[in-house]
């Protein structure tokens, strides 16, 4: 049994998928790649995403990070 602070996964949808290969072929950390256009980015993306599902691939995505905030004071934990 997993301990109760390692994230539960789940299988990614293939729009999440297809969101994160899309990113990562517009952009290179930061800065933005100038040699695929976003609609290209996405045509590649569709494709491996439905290239990984035919070869039987599973991806796995951690829970939705908790929302940032700027304010100093700590959560009140809903009290």
């Amino acid at each position: 049994m997993a301990p109760d602070n390692v994230p539960r996964l789940r299988p990614a949808t293939p729009a999440e998928i297809a969101d994160s290969l899309s990113v990562a072929l517009r952009y290179d950390g930061r800065r933005r790649v100038h040699h695929a256009d976003d609609a290209m980015a996405r045509i590649t993306a569709d494709r491996l995403v439905a290239h990984l599902a035919r070869s039987g691939f599973v991806i796995m995505k951690r829970p939705d990070a908790a929302a940032l905030t700027a304010s100093p004071h700590p959560d009140s934990g809903g009290a």
